[in-house]
């Protein structure tokens, strides 16, 4: 599947024109690319990027693209992970078919070729701790020293491996590490670890190993196997290319089967974080009711939110590809979802704060069936009926005692249109002992049923109302952004977590819905006229309960702040 905002006139970003060149220039008679996430944690709007980006390319070249699990850690790694990480996939409408693959199915292989770097004599088991190895390392400023260990005969580093593999030494006691320059400039390039001992469970191997590949080893081997052709990943693994080549050479690989890794720039969102260990202090600590909280920015959240796979496409694809790191305004993000909804989701009636008004003329016992459009601009989608009688909720705030000239909306003396019924006009104010108001009294016109008047009198204001009898009862929740600042992670002096937006999520618990929605599907997306985009959550809903989820606003209110200010 190609991306919603592709076309055939728009220039090719830096990565497709290099798999373009090489299928001019038959290196490759098809791209193979891959997606290869680690199996412990759920996928955010970043990786939703690289998704788009692997298999866009696959499905606009007529290939495949690989879904492949960097399952080398069993420490932190579970089949939930992976459950999720693929139904996250799916959900934003990609397919692997019959090409789904995990690290750990290369597992043998894998040791086959670290033996055969030792026999080689490009590898070597050290005893030297995790900190001494740092220390060793050197600088960007100064070269590193060899390890002590560092020659080793070949038959020595073979019996220690052979050892390592069945657990004779304790977890930290020694790597393996590939002998390559300890004074490169590379700090990557510095006998990097290639093997650590981990006598932990894996999730698909159970106890068969006891030490696990690194992922720099793993990575550049597992493309090897799979015939990947355009490795791409983002820029945080520039320096480690040079890994990934030395592997890939050292192991005498032939150039039509090396597959070539290519850097992009990560996806960074303003208002939110989206590093794995973050996400899960919001989770543990209780800031967010978990990893599917509509206010984060992972693929389950925004699916819970109410985000569509193509907003999200389309977001991915008005961002583009690109060599230079750079933050994207929430905004757009926002954006890509209204144009998505407005074309696309229903019209509804959804009362958010009610004010119950009684049309004192209107016949008691009398329910009538108005036909309302589910979408105005598209006939196509057809119309509903609505039930209507003597007693409506409107909006608090479509009614003003005191109004000025330019209020349009419902004030005493003052008529207004009632969307799809009648005009009505209010007579009375009914007020609690406190003062406030609980209930108008209005009288309807009886003769412009359908909301116009045969005489031709003009009314400018028209608004929304939900009839009493026969409204749904739901909580609402409006959802915000989740950090106050553009980059919580800006300030060194402070935590991220100290610009939490204690604003981001608002409860209304007494909303009066349109009867239709109390059949609606999580699939449904809806706008409630005048209020914003809306979804059910089934997930937060009882069943007698249901909330709805505010996906977005009609208008940029954020934007609007930040003219203001």
């Amino acid at each position: 599947m190609s991306t919603e905002k592709d076309s055939a006139s728009k220039p090719l970003d830096f990565i497709r024109q290099i798999v373009a060149n090489d299928l001019a220039s038959g290196k490759h008679s098809s791209p193979i690319t891959r997606f290869p996430p680690e199996p412990n944690g759920f996928l955010h709007i970043g990786h939703a990027k690289s998704i788009c980006l692997n298999f866009g390319i696959a499905a606009e070249n007529d290939s495949v693209c690989h879904l492949r699990f960097d399952d080398t850690n069993p420490c932190k790694e579970s089949t939930d992970y992976v459950e999720s990480i693929k139904r996250d996939v799916r959900w934003l409408g990609f397919d692997w078919g019959e090409h789904l693959y995990y690290a750990s199915d290369y597992f043998d292989q894998l040791y086959d070729y670290a033996v055969q770097l030792i026999k080689m004599g490009k590898a070597y088991v050290c005893h030297l701790s995790g900190d001494e190895i740092r220390e060793y390392r050197g600088t960007l400023t100064e070269p590193g020293r060899e390890s002590p260990y560092r020659n080793r005969s070949v038959e020595e580093n073979l019996d220690l491996f052979s050892r390592m593999r069945k657990g004779e030494f304790d977890e930290g006691a020694c790597v393996l590490r590939a002998k390559i320059d300890m004074g490169s400039p590379n700090i990557v390039l510095r006998d990097p670890v290639l093997y650590r001992i981990l006598k932990s469970r894996h999730h698909r191997t159970g106890d068969k190993w006891l030490i696990y590949p690194m992922y720099d080893f793993t990575h550049c081997l597992s493309d090897l196997q799979e015939a990947i052709t355009h490795s791409l990943c983002t820029l945080e693994f520039e320096n480690n290319r040079a890994l990934y080549d030395w592997v890939l050479d050292a192991l005498q690989t032939t150039n039509n089967t090396k597959p070539r890794q290519i850097e992009f720039a990560r996806l960074n969102v303003n208002y939110t974080v989206t590093s794995k260990r973050k996400l899960l202090q919001l989770v543990n600590e209780g800031h967010v009711s978990g990893w599917d909280d509509p206010r984060m920015l992972t693929i389950s959240g925004l699916r819970r939110r109410g985000y569509t796979p193509a907003a999200i496409r389309d977001f991915c694809a008005t961002v583009g590809i690109g060599r230079r790191e750079s933050w994207i305004d929430m905004g757009v993000l926002e954006n890509t979802a209204r144009d998505d909804l407005n074309l696309h989701a229903r019209r509804v009636f959804g009362v958010l704060d009610p004010l119950k008004v009684v049309l004192t003329n209107y016949p008691e016992a009398l329910t009538e069936e108005l036909i309302a459009q589910n979408h105005p601009q598209n006939p196509e989608m057809g119309e509903r009926i609505l039930p209507f009688s003597r007693e409506i909720y409107i909006e608090r705030s479509d009614f003003m005692e005191d109004a000025p000239k330019k209020f349009f909306r419902l004030s005493v003396g003052r008529e207004v249109r009632l969307r799809y019924a009648y005009l009505i006009t209010c007579q009375e104010v009914v007020k609690d002992a406190q003062g406030r108001i609980v209930e108008l009294r209005c009288t309807y016109d009886p003769a412009t049923k359908g909301g116009s008047a045969p005489d031709g009198r003009k009314v400018k204001g028209a608004i929304h109302w939900v009839s009493v009898p026969h409204a749904l009862r739901a909580e609402v929740r409006l959802y915000d952004r989740l950090f106050t600042v553009e980059d919580p992670d800006a300030d060194k002096e402070r935590s991220f977590m100290d610009f939490l937006n204690p604003a981001s999520l608002s409860i209304l618990g007494n909303c009066m819905l349109e009867p239709g929605l109390a059949e609606a599907d999580p699939d449904d997306r809806f706008q409630f006229e005048r209020q914003g985009y809306f979804c059910f959550d089934p997930a937060a809903s009882g069943p007698d309960a249901p909330v709805f989820n505010r996906i977005v606003t009609l208008r940029d209110s954020w934007a609007k702040l930040n003219e203001a200010e």
